[in-house]
């Protein structure tokens, strides 16, 4: 969602006059937050998950399914809806929370409250995403459903496909073909944003997905449904004139990548350092749970021969003049820029000694003046470049109101470049006045169609965190190699026909050491307390590997004799180095090789448990009922069938589907009546009214068929 703050937005010629002072004071108030903050230790483990709906309308008679343009209204019954339940359960637990999001027909939802450590709040996951939809579609008409899609098949097809219509020619903020200016959030922010990217990037983002070729697709593919000859803007003229190819599916708005929604994780860490390490750790992690939750295969009508939405997005706030895309001689901007503004991560920030300098071998420009201050500062190199290279950005919105601020109290400057640096994964600060602490946010998951597989990989993923942190775990490659994987992820069937750039050994020589001066926490001690990687034994279940290195197997032994606990530990010993016979100075090449999504997930026999053989052997120095046991295995059988493809990612299904159904005619053409159909299937499957056995685990029951453990009474 962003920074939504109040006040007057200025117009791109007048906010880029401003770019130097929100650069210069949002480094003065990052600086503040350093001088705070940096020795601040010993947080728990507090984390929360994101998921976003669309709300979609259907009409039965005429067999239409459209997006419905109500969120400022439900928003409001929802968080009255919340209030009053607060008031009633101000005791026991705090009711969802909903916000706006960049679409007019979005919702984002989050718990009331972070979960903790507590192994139990790993199974109220699920049930507390089941309480948000049922809370959202309690406030909807009974043709309304909240529905957890990524991408919107029809969305910019021509016609009707929102409720209200709107006319594409009143885009007065993107000046796009196709989306009118009313799919857009009116708080003043995001047209404002939508604007001055284009005002910035002197053209209208321009992005175009391969056309997945059919039976009687036509070829070369010409789209007929784009209007060549529009003649509203001065833009409406770049479509003709090569932004839109040829055997492609153009999109030309912010609200084609920013309208779709997403899966996000956010963790607390206990300290800068291992906040810094968890980012490090989680950036291989980003391709990979992209490609195991691909689900957007359907754009404008069309289907696309990819399946997932990242690159759309990063297109659709790409901000950047040809000159820094480096299509013209730099004359009047400062440097070239290889991504956009929303892309995969571009360098490792810890000081631990398993991150090798070679790891970060992407071309990093940087803020060379902003750079040096933080240095002279005293922040250590990796901050000041990671700082330094998110600053080379512009601001794209400035409120007149907010130019001038304390930059003791404030961290709106700051902020503002932050928010607007979408990467796969963000470091975040701890913001002002608030007992929150260094936090890392997991970012490339797309939505999944139901709360079973969303909490399923939220799960995974927080014990995927302790486990790489209590088992000193090394997953570097070179940044070059995930963002290989970032491309290989998002192609069609990636998941099974891909492979993935992983490292070869994870355990480092620290794996097998235990940590000298940490201590266990008792069961019911605060998850914040150190404990040593002897905590983290390795007892895999029957049938998964050990590795043959033996550094899980010295965990389990050493695990062996202590009590299993209820808490998750946060603080962890960092890592400590190598003796010197065990270094290595080798090429980092030799350090990975290429893998199929089924060998890093589930394994590659002796060599390496894969991730969930690792989840598993983390998992066993916790103390679990037999019920959290069997709900978590359930999760992570998901992600591991997945992996091993006997279930289809939401990708594959949606695109056999639309495929299977009686009305399409293998021409790519997503109809009316496929989409209305399609639509209805997905939310008849998330309730259990539908069986889909190859996108979901036999015993599947769907929401409203389990028992809702959700409940506030609980």
């Amino acid at each position: 969602m962003g920074l939504l703050s109040l006040g007057t937005p200025l117009h791109w010629d007048q906010a880029k006059h401003y770019a130097d002072h929100v650069r210069y004071h949002g480094v003065t108030q990052f600086l503040n937050i350093w001088d705070r903050l940096k020795d601040r230790q010993g947080d728990e483990l507090l984390w929360g998950d994101e998921v976003e709906y669309m709300i979609v309308q259907l009409d039965t008679c005429a067999k239409d399914a459209v997006l419905s343009l109500c969120q400022t209204d439900i928003l409001a019954k929802l968080q009255a809806l919340s209030s009053e339940m607060d008031a009633k359960t101000r005791s026991t637990v705090a009711p969802p929370l909903f916000h706006p999001e960049y679409g007019r027909y979005m919702l984002e939802s989050t718990p009331g409250a972070p979960y903790t450590g507590f192994v139990r709040d790993l199974v109220l996951v699920e049930p507390n995403m089941r309480l948000r939809r049922r809370l959202a579609r309690s406030q909807l008409r009974p043709n309304q459903i909240p529905m957890t899609l990524t991408s919107f098949p029809r969305l910019g097809v021509p016609g009707k496909f929102t409720e209200p219509y709107y006319d594409p020619a009143e885009a007065v903020s993107s000046h796009s073909l196709f989306l009118p200016e009313q799919v857009t959030n009116p708080h003043a922010r995001f047209p404002t944003l939508t604007a001055n990217i284009r005002r910035r990037r002197r053209s209208k983002v321009a992005i175009n997905l391969p056309i997945f070729v059919d039976d009687r697709t036509p070829r070369p593919f010409v789209d007929p449904t784009i209007p060549w000859h529009r003649n509203v803007y001065p833009e409406d003229a770049e479509a003709k004139n090569g932004a839109a190819l040829i055997d492609h599916i153009y999109l030309d708005a912010m609200g084609f990548g920013m309208g779709c929604c997403c899966l996000q994780v956010t963790f607390q860490c206990c300290n800068i350092d291992q906040s810094r390490r968890m980012y490090d750790s989680l950036i291989p992690i980003g391709p990979i749970m992209l490609a195991l939750t691909a689900a957007s295969p359907l754009w404008r009508g069309y289907i696309a021969d990819v399946d997932c939405r990242w690159n759309v997005i990063a297109g659709s706030v790409d901000d950047r003049t040809e000159e820094e895309r480096g299509l013209k001689p730099l004359k009047e901007n400062r440097m070239k820029i290889p991504k956009s503004r929303y892309d995969s991560v571009d360098l490792y920030i810890s000081e631990s000694w398993m991150n090798r300098p070679e790891y970060n071998d992407n071309p990093l420009p940087i803020d060379q003046a902003l750079y040096d201050r933080m240095r002279q500062h005293g922040i250590d190199e990796l901050l000041s470049k990671h700082i330094a290279h998110l600053f080379i950005r512009d601001p794209i919105v400035v409120f007149s109101e907010l130019i001038d601020q304390d930059d003791s109290q404030s961290t709106d400057h700051f902020e503002n470049i932050q928010s607007t640096n979408w990467q796969t994964l963000r470091f975040k600060p701890p913001p002002p006045k608030s007992p929150i602490g260094w936090r890392v946010e997991f970012r490339s998951m797309e939505a999944q169609m139901t709360d079973f597989e969303n909490a399923s990989f939220v799960v995974f993923i927080v014990l995927l965190s302790r486990a790489i942190m209590s088992m000193n775990l090394n997953f570097y490659i070179p940044i070059s190699k995930v963002d290989e994987n970032m491309r290989r992820a998002q192609q069609r069937d990636g998941v099974n026909q891909a492979k993935f750039f992983f490292r070869r050994e994870i355990f480092t020589p620290a794996s097998s050491r235990a940590t000298s001066g940490a201590t266990t926490p008792d069961d019911d001690a605060a998850s914040s307390r150190p404990f040593s990687t002897t905590d983290a034994g390795a007892g895999a279940d029957a049938g998964s590997p050990a590795p043959s290195n033996g550094a899980t197997n010295g965990f389990q032994q050493r695990h062996s004799s202590r009590p299993k606990r209820r808490v998750m530990a946060n603080c962890f010993p960092p890592p400590p180095p190598p003796l010197e016979e065990e270094a290595t100075g080798g090429s980092v090449n030799e350090e990975y090789a290429e893998y199929t999504m089924d060998e890093i997930i589930n394994g590659r026999g002796d060599a390496f448990p894969g991730l969930i053989g690792l989840v598993e052997a983390y998992l066993d120095t916790l103390d679990m009922s037999e019920l959290e046991l069997r709900k978590i295995t359930s999760y992570l059988n998901l992600v591991r069938r997945r992996a091993n493809g006997s279930l289809k990612t939401p990708a594959a299904w949606t695109r056999d589907f639309v495929r299977s159904h009686p009305s399409y005619k293998f021409d790519s053409v997503v109809s009316k009546e496929i989409n209305y159909d399609l639509i209805v299937a997905v939310d008849e499957i998330e309730r259990g009214v539908r069986r889909a056995p190859d996108l979901l685990p036999e015993d599947y029951m769907g929401s409203e068929q389990e028992q809702d453990s959700g409940s506030l009474d609980d």
